[in-house]
């Protein structure tokens, strides 16, 4: 079984067995949760973080990468040719206001991307690649009902030996839906600085301070965790330049990407009648 799919499967059960029952004020919804649950998988040794106990849309998670690295936060800017997934965060002008590329190239009045690359040209020992995608003047702390805030709300890059590791910091992840999506966009991030800064992909990291299941789900989650046979991971190969086509929004890119992983991916069985709780 590859590792990512053993990783998964240990911490749906550790969810299952281990978590609390409570219905959640917001959603209505009963959720299964632990606090601080966290994974390491080395992708140079391990391979990329691509489940397929369950088919994953590898189009879905790597146009939104492409449209986070340049910056947008409009779905209609290239993403919703791929995806919709989006689209019920949009404001009445069809902006994401929390759109994480947007937030990592513009909010702030800097372009932190921008300024991680060139701290570790210069620097590669630099232990201050920290993006920060939660603006504290706007998100959470307040019983004021967004539509959306940040799950993934930080992450670090260190270059440690010669090879490249991205530690995702998370405040929630929906262990069904979201997590799977999340590891392997944010993994494909790592491959693409580690493309751009001319060294090895090393260890993905994902940390999450609320890790849970929906009461709709739980029939998923039993199917999921009994699953055995699932196929050996994949090993991604980027076109070259991908960091500089992606701020281009380059659609070439995104169908060389896709096709890719797609040649290489041979998941299990689709679960249908998943909705995601908003």
């Amino acid at each position: 079984m590859a590792r990512f799919d053993t990783l998964y499967q240990e911490m749906l059960t550790r969810i299952m067995n281990e978590g609390v029952r409570e219905m959640s004020e917001r959603t209505g919804h009963e959720t299964t949760a632990i606090p601080g649950l966290h994974f390491s998988i080395d992708i140079e040794k391990e391979g990329f973080p691509l489940l397929t106990l369950r088919k994953i849309p590898v189009k879905m998670f790597v146009a939104e990468q492409i449209w986070f690295i340049a910056g947008t936060r409009k779905p209609a800017d290239f993403l919703r040719e791929y995806t919709k997934i989006w689209d019920n965060f949009t404001n009445p002008a069809d902006v994401v206001t929390v759109a994480y590329g947007y937030r990592w190239r513009k909010h702030f009045g800097r372009d932190q991307l921008g300024a991680l690359i060139d701290l570790l040209k210069k620097e590669p020992s630099s232990r201050h690649g920290v993006i920060v995608t939660w603006d504290p003047a706007q998100d959470g702390l307040s019983l004021f009902k967004k539509k959306n805030v940040p799950c993934p709300y930080s992450f670090t890059v260190n270059i440690i030996g010669g090879r490249l590791h991205l530690h995702n910091i998370v405040r929630s992840n929906d262990m069904v839906l979201g997590f799977p999506a999340d590891v392997a966009g944010f993994a494909l991030l790592q491959l693409i600085l580690a493309q751009k800064l001319g060294v090895t992909p090393g260890v993905y990291s994902h940390s999450i301070s609320n890790a849970h299941v929906y009461d709709n789900q739980y029939d998923a989650v039993n199917e999921l965790i009994s699953r055995k046979d699932s196929h050996k991971a994949i090993q991604v190969t980027l076109p070259k330049h991908t960091f500089e086509r992606a701020e281009k929004k380059d659609r070439k890119l995104a169908e060389e990407m896709i096709k890719n992983i797609s040649d290489q991916y041979a998941p299990q069985a689709a679960i249908t009648g998943l909705h995601v709780v908003l």
